[in-house]
């Protein structure tokens, strides 16, 4: 007996790693900019503890609102393309199966045949099919805005919690240069650890995550040390 041929594929993960990869990235990045920019303004370990604190849960909320508001429209917009197709579907039954036929001559089917598969198709699940091929609507690709908005609420407060911590170990002499230098090893790792999940290339999450936050953080520490200069 044969044995199934059994595959692996990445694809479904998108929905959920897009967000918390997105919630993290940020959480550490705006968080440590944060605490880089007020101790660069010469501010005291209790007051920096305060700011990244409520950059926290401001953040975490924040991101929380925007995911969920932004794959709600994603998914209203779906709704809508589905509800118009299956009004059409209904009223013209004809048009939409020459439709489809187009679409599966269009990927390499001859006329005949792409016309019969069509009518199977629409005979099974009229709407599915034309969700799939017309609209490129699947349930892998299909819009979930409260995955999204709880993915990246938790990862942005995970990433946030690590710059924070960093303070709270770090001596005040030092406390910028160690929550920066910590904060793009925390970047390398979820750079290392979103290529792994998605089957990407490893160095070039990694470069692409530390190169902006260490970008931020240079800004925002330019920006502390010229407020704190002029205070």
């Amino acid at each position: 007996m044969r044995a199934l041929h059994r595959e692996k594929h990445r694809v479904g993960r998108t929905g959920w790693l897009r967000a918390a990869v997105l919630g993290a990235n940020d959480g550490i990045v705006s968080t440590a900019s944060l605490i880089v920019g007020v101790a660069f303004a010469a501010a005291d370990k209790q007051a920096i503890l305060l700011a990244g604190s409520a950059g926290l849960v401001a953040g975490a909320l924040s991101m929380a609102a925007g995911e969920y508001v932004s794959v709600s429209s994603q998914a209203d917009a779906e709704a809508a393309d589905l509800a118009r197709e299956r009004g059409e579907l209904d009223t013209q039954p004809e048009a939409e199966l020459e439709e489809l036929t187009g679409i599966y001559v269009a990927r390499g089917l001859d006329h005949a045949l792409a016309r019969q598969v069509a009518g199977q198709m629409m005979a099974h699940d009229a709407l599915s099919a034309h969700a799939r091929d017309e609209l490129s609507i699947t349930e892998i690709t299909t819009a979930r805005p409260l995955q999204a908005a709880m993915a990246s609420a938790a990862t942005f407060t995970v990433g946030a919690a690590l710059p924070l911590l960093a303070v709270v170990l770090s001596p005040a002499a030092s406390l910028a240069w160690i929550v920066g230098i910590a904060s793009l090893a925390f970047l390398a790792v979820l750079g290392a650890a979103g290529a792994v999940t998605g089957g990407a290339s490893v160095a070039k999450g990694v470069v692409r995550v530390v190169f902006w936050g260490a970008l931020a953080m240079a800004v925002t520490a330019g920006v502390g040390k010229l407020f704190g200069a002029v205070a």
